[in-house]
């Protein structure tokens, strides 16, 4: 079933209440009437200037956003029809490309936006993306479980920064124990440099889903990362007691280091490229050396069992030696594709 604007009901999308008619009410100016007082200070009214700018973008977004009315334009993207604005539309090099890029047969602009590639790109976010063309109110509606799709559907759209900057942020700040889960799939999908150290296993149609994301997309790599090597030793409480947050095991000896149960379990989980850096970045603090690649080793026993079965290489944990340890925490990973058995044919 196809919808309107982003909307199933009849009328081409629901108005807020008391703005049925599209227009925000406003006081007339009065030089009788009394400024509110914030902290002390009397805080000046709106101008009349500021009212009137107002005014019109609640009516571009009531009236033309959520209603379609006077629409000049029919965008379809997936399963959904909106009626929009071409004048509107064209604040998007995107999508201006489309409408001057595709024939018309009438009166009224009709473009696809085809998302087949896009993954990222949800439709919540294509919608709220859109929303923003016509106002800044469509930022209320950002929330942690979409912002990552209003993030890869600005950055499509294009001259969004404020915007992507915005759900960029909500996407930082949702970073956490149980969001992690999907932020490893997540940067399980964007590249990173290699130095030569290991093999690469590159698999291009995953690299590709996150190209729409441009720079935003290394950004968060790097959040994850911090994430995983500053935040999450301290909130598991790594060296310490049990707490809530890492309750001891069932059956593990009263001396057991629950926070670093729970830290093993998130590394067996871990993108290799991610897990590498944090095992030799210094700044992952896990003690001596010795405790350093006892970790490691604990880690990539686990990994074998999950992330790293199955694709044909092996990772090894070494204790580095030399000028390495200052920059490496003292071990060095890595990972090499296993060779194949090569069988002999007698003649």
């Amino acid at each position: 079933m196809s919808t309107v604007n982003g909307h199933s009901g009849p009328s081409n999308g629901v108005a807020a209440p008391g703005a049925a008619d599209g227009h925000t009410n406003h006081a007339s100016p009065s030089t009788s009437a009394e400024a509110p007082i914030a902290n002390g200070y009397a805080q000046q009214p709106p101008s009349l200037y500021q009212v009137h700018n107002e005014d019109i973008v609640n009516h571009l977004f009531q009236s033309g956003f959520q209603t379609g009315n006077y629409a000049d334009t029919l965008l379809h993207v997936r399963a959904t029809v909106y009626r929009l604005h071409a004048l509107i539309l064209s604040r998007s090099p995107y999508l201006a490309h489309l409408m001057s890029t595709t024939p018309q047969s009438g009166s009224q602009h009709l473009i696809y936006v085809n998302l087949d590639h896009e993954p990222e790109v949800t439709d919540e976010g294509f919608h709220h993306a859109l929303a923003y063309l016509y106002s800044g109110a469509a930022l209320a509606s950002i929330r942690p479980e979409n912002a990552r799709g209003v993030l890869a559907a600005a950055c499509l759209l294009g001259r969004m920064d404020d915007l992507c900057n915005y759900a960029y942020e909500v996407c930082r700040q949702s970073i956490s124990l149980d969001t992690l889960p999907s932020w490893l799939e997540f940067v399980d999908t964007v590249p990173a440099p290699s130095d030569g150290s290991s093999t690469p296993i590159i698999d291009q149609h995953q690299h590709s889903r996150t190209a729409v994301f441009g720079p935003y997309a290394q950004r968060l790599r790097e959040d994850i990362f911090n994430f995983l090597v500053v935040t999450l030793p301290n909130l598991v409480n790594y060296g310490g007691q049990a707490t809530p947050t890492t309750p001891q095991p069932e059956g593990a000896s009263p001396h057991t280091d629950a926070g670093r149960e729970t830290l093993l379990q998130v590394f067996a989980r871990v993108p290799f490229d991610l897990f590498k850096g944090a095992i030799e970045s210094p700044t992952f603090q896990l003690g001596s050396v010795h405790s350093r690649f006892k970790f490691a080793k604990d880690a990539i026993e686990l990994r074998k069992q999950g992330i790293a079965r199955g694709t044909g290489a092996e990772e090894t944990v070494v204790l580095a030696f030399g000028g390495n340890t200052s920059q490496s925490g003292g071990v060095l990973v890595t990972r090499k594709l296993r060779r194949r058995q090569l069988w002999k044919v007698n003649s």
